[in-house]
């Protein structure tokens, strides 16, 4: 059976930036309950007085879960360089016996070019590789014999890098993918390491996520 209690939580968890704001004590949680009410008590099916839904915010609000969300954007501050590239092309191949041959060659070739793009990333099935246009013929080249599942072109990334306290809290991707989500944009790939991702955009997409981001920096 549903409670105040846990619709008002399952409201406030589904609005990042009002859980932050309540983290912080800088919401009058009277003022909020009056604005909620007739949400709550839709899910409920039934009244909620409006006592009910302040006591539950307040019980929320002192929670220690809340208290990551401030953690959060501490560390979305902290982000460092944005990145920006575009002309990029991703391919992607099913996996088989010969795939990293054909990768090791084409590294091989492209090695000493400080000009160009390339990253990668492999699943269980299929590997990705994704690299500047300029090098689409390179890949033609050596990954003739590979079997190619897509060739998506037009795209562009924008690499983040984070403070290494992300990797002890958890939600920082969640809420930048989610923040992406709310502009309407499409995210092709996502590589990471520690410390810094990359996500790739459609080319016509890319200022906008590229401001998307940075406004984290501004929370």
């Amino acid at each position: 059976m549903k409670t105040i209690a846990s619709v008002v939580e399952h409201y406030i968890k589904t609005k990042p930036y009002l859980s932050t704001a309540m983290a912080q004590g800088i919401i009058n949680l009277t003022s909020l309950a009056r604005q909620i009410q007739p949400e709550i008590e839709e899910t409920l099916q039934k009244p909620a007085r409006n006592g009910a839904i302040v006591m539950a915010l307040k019980r929320i609000s002192d929670n220690l879960e809340f208290l990551s969300t401030h953690k959060i954007v501490k560390v979305l501050k902290g982000i460092g360089d944005i990145t920006v590239r575009s002309n990029l092309v991703d391919f992607s191949f099913k996996i088989s016996e010969s795939l990293l041959s054909a990768q090791a060659q084409f590294l091989a070739e492209t090695n000493n070019n400080n000009q160009i793009f390339y990253t990668s990333s492999r699943g269980v099935t299929e590997s990705n590789i994704i690299v500047s246009s300029n090098l689409t013929g390179k890949i033609d080249q050596f990954f003739k014999e590979e079997h190619l599942i897509e060739k998506t072109e037009h795209l562009s990334s924008i690499s983040i890098k984070l403070p290494t306290e992300n990797v002890t809290i958890p939600g920082i991707y969640y809420f930048i993918f989610q923040r992406l989500s709310w502009e309407g944009i499409n995210i092709f790939q996502v590589i990471s390491t520690s410390n810094e991702f990359t996500i790739l955009v459609d080319e016509d997409h890319v200022n906008q996520a590229f401001k998307a981001i940075k406004e984290l920096k501004n929370l």
